[in-house]
């Protein structure tokens, strides 16, 4: 197949499996099952992977996101999000809890009564939802055993707790934040028992903690850009350049000022920068190269020195936060055995 225009996103198939196999194979050794976050690739041909390597079933976003995956024929979905369940939500979450194993996140007393008012006997399960340093949603730990009381005296079944230990996007938290997840769980657990409740499940996991999480306490892992990399695990070290598997093909299109620009901008990279970013992206062949001026279809690059590339040439570009760029892409390009095949990001727009 004759390759797209550029922008595009390309996705090195033999790279995308070695990544999901090393996960999975580390979950499996550790007797941890793993439920990949799917809102970063967004694509069942991706999913299809992860599940084949031994994934239990897939984490999303979103109710959107699970009617995309079980369409394509997940199994078994977790809504990782305190969901607000009304009638809508509850009626969409009904018809996939007859074709899947479903399950949604609580964090709120009010929350988990709405949801067990509206989904009891549905057969679709809650986990409670606990802060463990994030700061984003969850509950406090100790208060994880009323909020998931107050769901189980309501109807609903109880699968555990979950937490996301997103603070460990920082260069000095990958191993901190691991051991704030780890904390959190025990004592969101501990509440559960002491209210009562069997705790079947302890899940958690991001990609940058992943190496450091407590495999002898979760139970479950769920993280999502462990599949693709991207510019911010390559700049925390959990992401060697070698691994990265998906890339912006971009084309240069001019050297003023003696910098390379190119035709891939925020539409098409997305325009995150963490605080310890050193730009808006990264290119592999330039190890210094950083793109130091992002706007809407301007990328443009500083080489640090080496020799710019001819004008009409093709650069791969590494997104700084791989979901966001996903997100702006109705395809991803799949190069195996030197040629590219279409895959749908089916997901895309899923955002409810």
């Amino acid at each position: 197949m004759r390759s797209p225009r550029t922008p595009y996103l390309r996705v090195d198939v033999e790279r995308l499996t070695a990544n999901l196999a090393r996960v999975a194979n580390r979950a499996t050794a550790a007797g941890v099952a793993l439920r990949p976050h799917a809102k970063t690739h967004k694509s069942p041909e991706v999913a299809r992977l992860q599940l084949d390597a031994g994934a239990v079933g897939l984490t999303v976003a979103t109710i959107g996101e699970a009617e995309v995956f079980v369409d394509a024929g997940c199994p078994d979905v977790f809504v990782a999000f305190p969901l607000w369940v009304d009638s809508e939500a509850a009626s969409r979450l009904r018809a996939l809890a007859e074709r899947a194993v479903v399950a949604i996140g609580v964090d709120s007393l009010t929350g988990a009564e709405q949801a067990a008012r509206l989904l009891a006997g549905s057969g679709v399960e809650a986990l409670v939802e606990v802060d463990c340093g994030h700061h984003r949603s969850g509950v406090r730990a100790s208060d994880a055993g009323p909020v998931a009381l107050a769901a189980a005296r309501a109807g609903l079944v109880v699968r555990g707790v979950f937490t996301f230990p997103g603070h460990s996007y920082a260069p000095d938290a990958l191993t901190s934040a691991a051991a704030d997840e780890s904390a959190a769980l025990a004592e969101a657990a501990a509440s559960l028992r002491s209210a009562g409740l069997e705790v079947r499940l302890l899940s958690g996991g991001s990609t940058p903690s992943l190496d450091a999480s407590d495999l002898g306490l979760l139970t479950e892992l769920r993280p999502g850009v462990y599949a693709f990399g991207d510019a911010q695990q390559w700049e925390l070290g959990v992401s060697d350049p070698a691994d990265i598997a998906l890339t912006c093909r971009t084309t240069v299109v001019s050297h003023a000022g003696g910098r390379l620009v190119l035709d891939a901008g925020s539409k098409a990279l997305g325009a995150d920068r963490a605080p310890y970013a050193t730009g808006w992206g990264r290119l592999p062949a330039y190890d210094d190269a950083r793109v130091v001026l992002l706007s809407e279809h301007h990328a443009v690059v500083d080489l640090a020195g080496a020799t710019l590339p001819p004008l009409g040439s093709v650069v791969d570009l590494v997104p700084n936060h791989v979901c966001a760029a996903v997100n702006l892409h109705d395809t991803l390009w799949a190069r195996r055995s030197g040629s590219l095949e279409p895959w749908p990001i089916a997901a895309r727009g899923r955002n409810s």
